[in-house]
């Protein structure tokens, strides 16, 4: 029975999900029985701040938001953007006989359709419907076949929600306090974090070492062909049977891992080269092996972050706003997902693509099935792949941009995990030969061809390494046999060096955090969001570069936090919550064992505890008790931190980078007692491993500090140069009694300089000029003011609303009123000025495929392909953004979709007579209504300013 004649006996019922494009998708497979509204998200969760909190709680409840002393029970709101949205789904509640709440099917789903029941208290028959993907019939038939909430995911999902807020609001302060404010700690952010600090302190640490071998050219005498080349190269791999030093065999500090290898020099190489000039060379061996590459398995959420990557330049971020729209609009199936699985029905419809698309021939005999490689992967989903019981065909779907690139990479994976194996052939060729002077030299080259290419034919893995060579490259190498005779065409000498480990990219991250089983894969995106968001990583093209600041909380929570951010600590963390998703643990006293430590979870008689803690660790469930500590304790006693100095690194020669208040600097102390040392600001965007001693020198030796220019003799105050953190200007010295606060408070006056100045060469002339503006230039024929003015977007002119812009900043000084008048008699230009030449070509977008090129435009460079405008970010720069940065910010900003506009305006235009109609009748209705209005809202805001007044609201977020 379809549900619509379903509903025809069994009256209305009302659908809740997530999203409204969500929302809008299942409508139209519902039928007009069902009422399909959206709940926007979480409707409600732990408080923002203590102002949030009712009255009723007081002290650590009202800071936390958990009562930490009764069980850790978490206090509730609903958000307060969502309140008329809760009213809204009340009042459709209020209309129907069944509700069916048909949030996503994971724990943050199960805990919001909860939520939705707590806070809607329906009195008609819930249901919990779920499904995968956004189908007809998967929409159809999870209505027919609902379930109960289930209650033990909402209590995992409650207990990660309170652990987070306990680390997120203990931990944070510490950081305010002892490095700046404003900073956050999270479990995963502050783990995710250390990652990348420790890549760029073994980039630090790294020496690079200097090796040479050589590269030989041979000929086989055969004219040769595609199938059987007459020439090809092989490396130097044995010099007198000792195997030549390559990269893997020196340390990260440059040394040579040990004596057995031969270490060449340039000279040497060069020797050798020249020995070997006349040799004849032979076919030592010649060893084939059959090749076989078995398809990759369907993605996941982490492995389709990874090749997005790779492949389309999508950060992670990005990666799933796209697959989210996807999935609302009936595209793929849901795309959080651990699971590797396909359905039945799934693995039917890519079989019959390869049949149809490649031929039987490619199409195996049997299903190919994929186990799980994610430890505790999370409850329930298939695979990402393409929606429906018959996957459409990228051209099918209509889709275009990077939705349509996305879809593409998902439907060819996945139908290539249906498709055979490609099978071939690898073979190792050695040649030998001996050198003028009695040396032994021994060639090795390897091939690889690909007699069927199998799942190749639809699909092939990127690789994180750019100089990494794919599974379907071919390389082809002469028919050889053992003992033929080869000529070398070219001998020649190579030289290389190590290279430090390479920076963490989105991908590589995301691989890291998964590989060490750390946090939930699901979160990996809002997490990498955060950490740059946070101004703790900053991106150099794809590259994850730590800041400064990174570098001061790593080593406050290594000393003095070391579990908190300890990596395998981390893990078993994670494994603790899945027990207590499985109902393996308990939730309350895993919590009292992590904040209060070991002794809250002992007898009550041994450890004080309150009646009612007890059972030791492990009747609770909790293991050994090994990797759980007290966090309470941790933050209370502060003593021991030294915040100058875990926020000091030593450069060398005496110098030290320092993080501050206000931003990284290094100084060079001096000796005398109580003596400020050399200091100099250090770029924000300057990569830690590039901070050498010379260019710490190079800082330190450049003029810093304020610039004295002399006297303004109007006022006879001193004015001075300065070198801001939003550049240079020039201000004057109020004397010291000045009132700096108040009603009675005096700014002093301050102007940017010109572009074309700086504060060591800006005169005293040239600084009154400055602040000087803006300057009147005159008055037109109807006496209206004209004035020239430096604003934040250039130089302009100003006539009443009227605002033109000047060519230069010079004309702030020399532009006449004839002049002026001149400007303002032509019309104004209501479109664009004449396009500035671009800044800087990236090349061709492969998206839109049109050049992408970088821009100044008014609110500072962008990057632009003619369609999507995206600006730079701090950490962008002209000069050294690669084209994958640039395709990669178009692709975050197309993810995002066009801001959306209001329509004010226009719908006042509509009802501007039926207001008037109105008006009268409603006039007195309104005043009255206003006055209660009012009341009411200086009550509310009392109690809200008291409610402020209590606590600070922290700035952590829990992940």
């Amino acid at each position: 029975m379809s549900p619509t004649s379903e509903t025809a006996q069994g009256g209305r019922r009302l659908v809740i999900v997530e999203s409204p494009a969500k929302a809008k998708t299942i409508k139209g497979y519902l039928g007009p029985g069902y009422v399909v509204e959206a709940s926007v998200g979480h409707i409600r969760d732990l408080p923002n701040g203590a102002a949030e909190v009712p009255d009723q709680y007081t002290g650590e409840v009202r800071r936390l938001g958990v009562d930490v002393e009764h069980d850790f029970q978490p206090v509730y709101v609903v958000n307060a953007d969502k309140k008329s949205q809760v009213r809204k789904l009340k009042e459709l509640l209020a209309d129907s006989d069944e509700l069916f709440l048909a949030t996503d099917e994971d724990r943050e789903g199960e805990a919001i359709a909860w939520h939705l029941q707590q806070v809607l208290k329906p009195k008609v028959p819930v249901r919990r419907m779920v499904f995968h993907e956004i189908t007809k019939d998967a929409i159809r038939a999870a209505v027919a076949n609902p379930r109960e909430l289930n209650q033990r995911l909402v209590d995992a999902q409650e207990t990660r929600r309170i652990l987070d807020r306990l680390y997120g609001y203990e931990v944070s302060p510490v950081l305010w306090k002892k490095v700046m404010r404003g900073l956050s700690a999270g479990r995963v952010q502050s783990v995710a974090t250390r990652l990348v600090v420790e890549r760029e302190r073994d980039r630090i640490a790294f020496r690079s070492a200097e090796y040479w071998d050589l590269t030989g050219v041979f000929a086989t005498g055969r004219a040769g062909d595609t199938s059987d080349p007459g020439t090809f190269g092989a490396r130097l791999t044995a010099v007198d049977g000792r195997r030549v030093a390559q990269g893997r065999d020196f340390t990260s500090t440059g040394q040579l891992k040990g004596a057995q290898v031969l270490h060449l020099d340039e000279a040497g190489a060069r020797g050798l080269a020249t020995a070997l000039a006349d040799t004849a060379f032979t076919v030592r061996s010649v060893e084939s092996k059959p090749y076989r590459r078995s398809p990759y398995a369907p993605f996941r959420t982490t492995t389709l972050q990874q090749e997005a990557s790779r492949k389309l330049g999508f950060g992670a971020k990005a990666t799933m706003q796209v697959a989210q729209k996807l999935y609302e609009n009936g595209f793929i199936t849901y795309m959080r997902t651990d699971s590797t699985t396909l359905s039945e029905t799934a693995v039917a419809a890519a079989r019959a693509q390869v049949t149809q698309l490649y031929g039987a021939d490619f199409l195996p005999d049997k299903p190919r099935t994929y186990a799980g490689k994610v430890k505790n992967a999370q409850e329930a989903h298939e695979a990402i792949r393409p929606s429906g019981d018959r996957f459409r065909t990228p051209a099918e779907t209509g889709l275009t941009g990077d939705q349509f690139r996305l879809y593409e990479l998902i439907w060819k994976r996945t139908v290539a995990s249906q498709m055979k194996d490609a099978v071939g052939n690898s073979v190792t060729v050695k040649i030998g030969g001996r050198a003028s002077d009695g040396r032994d030299a021994e060639f090795s080259a390897s091939g690889k061809t690909i007699t069927f290419h199998g799942f190749m034919k639809a699909y092939v893995e990127g690789a994180d390494d750019p100089n990494a060579e794919l599974d379907d490259r071919e390389r082809r190498l002469p028919q050889v046999a053992e003992g033929d005779r080869l000529a070398a065409r070219e001998i020649t000498a190579d030289g290389h060096a190590t290279k430090p480990p390479a920076r963490y990219t989105e991908a590589s991250l995301v691989k890291e955090l998964e590989e060490r089983e750390i946090g939930r894969p699901s979160t990996y995106a809002s997490i990498i969001g955060t950490i740059l968001d946070r101004g703790y990583v900053f991106k150099k093209g794809t590259a994850l570069v730590p800041s400064f600041l990174s570098f001061a909380v790593v080593n406050l929570l290594e000393k003095h936090f070391g579990r908190l951010v300890d990596y395998d600590f981390t893990a078993k963390m994670e494994d603790d919550l899945d027990r207590i998703a499985r109902g393996e643990a308990q939730a309350v006293p895993w919590l009292k064992r992590f904040y209060f430590g070991e002794s809250a979870t002992e007898p009550a008689a041994e450890s004080g505890a309150a009646p009612g803690a007890v059972g030791g660790a492990a009747d609770a469930g909790n293991g050994d008790g090994d990797h759980l500590g007290g966090l309470k304790d941790l933050v209370t006693d502060l003593g021991a931190i030294d915040a100058r100095e875990i926020s000091s690194f030593p450069v060398g020669d005496g110098i030290v980078l320092r993080v501050g208040r206000y931003g990284p600097y290094v100084e060079r102390p001096t000796e005398a007692e109580g003596a400020t040392g050399q200091r100099a600001d250090v770029p924000d965007d300057l990569p830690p491993d590039e901070l050498t001693v010379e260019y710490a020198e190079e800082l330190l030796a450049k003029p810093s500090g304020d610039f004295e220019l002399g006297t303004d003799p109007a006022t006879g105050r001193k004015i001075v140069a300065k070198d801001g953190r939003y550049g240079p200007y020039v201000t004057e010295v109020l004397p010291e009694d000045t009132p700096k606060t108040g009603k009675n408070a005096v700014k002093p006056r301050t102007a940017s300089l010109f572009k074309s100045m700086s504060p060591d060469t800006v005169t005293l002339q040239d600084a009154l000029r400055l602040m000087s503006l803006p300057r009147v230039v005159g008055a037109d024929a109807e006496g209206v003011e004209i004035t020239a003015q430096n604003g934040r977007y250039g130089p302009y002119l100003k006539k009443g609303t009227d605002s033109r812009s000047l060519e230069s900043e010079e004309q702030l000084f020399t532009i006449t009123l004839d002049q002026a008048l001149a400007i303002y008699a032509q019309p104004k230009q209501r479109g664009r000025a004449a396009a500035k030449p671009p800044l800087k070509e990236l090349g061709t977008d492969p998206v839109s495929e049109r050049p992408v090129v970088v821009k100044d435009g008014r609110f500072g460079p962008y990057v632009t392909d003619g369609e999507t405008n995206a600006t730079l970010r701090r950490d962008d720069d002209v000069e050294t953004i690669t084209p994958e940065r640039g395709y990669e910010l178009l692709a975050e900003k197309r993810a995002k979709g066009p801001a959306k506009k209001t329509a004010k305006k226009a719908a006042a235009k509509k009802t501007t007579t039926a207001k008037k109609t109105a008006a009268k009748k409603t006039t007195t209705a309104k005043k009255t209504a206003a006055k209660k209005t009012t009341a009411a809202k200086k009550t509310a805001a009392k109690k809200t300013a008291t409610a402020a007044k209590a606590a600070p609201k922290p700035a952590a977020k829990a992940d």
